[in-house]
């Protein structure tokens, strides 16, 4: 199940320069990633609902390419790394005029409970330890 999400960059986001502010980019990854999550019917108020959390502990983008007011951006996230307390989401985030990448990222995060304490979403949920599990194939499948 792939997934992908486009967005039209706002004039705000800019800066004096007329590009996209670099702190932007991170606002932009969970954008995606909450959509994804959306889409598979775990979103993150839902996951809240059932007592767990999945915050964002690093993150890392790496520059490539500028882009400005108006312009269109589809963001691209796998996951690459899963073992039901830690997960790393990598990016590609493309300039859909031009198909330059514009950014490579990753944000990792690790599950918790309503405590921020770490959990094995394996022993808490099977059910969404499985929906992570089957990403995490499919990420691994289309980074080869």
């Amino acid at each position: 199940m792939s997934f992908s999400y486009t967005r039209k960059i706002n004039y705000y986001e800019t800066d004096k320069m007329g590009v996209v502010h670099h702190s932007n980019y991170i606002r932009f990854l969970e954008e995606a990633r909450c959509r994804w999550l959306e889409e598979l019917n775990i979103s993150m108020e839902k996951l809240e609902e059932l007592g767990y959390t999945i915050p964002t502990v690093e993150v890392n983008c790496k520059y490539k390419y500028h882009i400005t007011s108006g312009d269109i951006i589809t963001i691209e996230p796998k996951i690459n790394e899963f073992n039901g307390v830690r997960m790393t989401v990598t990016y590609n985030v493309i300039d859909k005029k031009t198909e330059k990448i514009v950014i490579n990222a990753w944000t990792k995060h690790c599950f918790t409970d309503k405590t921020l304490r770490p959990i094995n979403i394996k022993k808490k949920n099977e059910k969404i330890y499985t929906i992570f599990e089957k990403l995490l194939e499919e990420g691994i499948k289309t980074n080869k």
